[in-house]
């Protein structure tokens, strides 16, 4: 399987429940835990997704959006640490 058809697969696996575990995603989806693992890293890069924990949830459009801005645009006064929003270090 392709990585973009394993991803689509596992992220609206997610998307069909509130939260979901790397281990649920494996017994649901037939893909092996290495392959299950490496899509919630492709999808959290791309910030699709949310990792706590053990737990996955996909982000709305906004939470998206502004993890987006957060991560790239420097000029902004605030960034996100591990769930958190702080000041930027200046």
């Amino acid at each position: 399987m392709k990585e973009e058809d394993a991803d689509w697969l596992i992220y609206h696996l997610i998307a069909q429940k509130s939260t979901a575990t790397a281990e649920e995603l494996v017994k649901e989806s037939g893909l092996d835990a290495a392959a299950v693992d490496a899509s919630l890293l492709r999808l959290d890069h791309n910030l699709l997704i949310n990792r706590t924990g053990s737990e996955v949830r996909v982000l709305s459009v906004g939470e998206s959006l502004v993890k987006c801005q957060a991560k790239y645009d420097n000029e902004l006064p605030y960034v996100f640490e591990d769930g958190v929003i702080k000041a930027r270090k200046k």
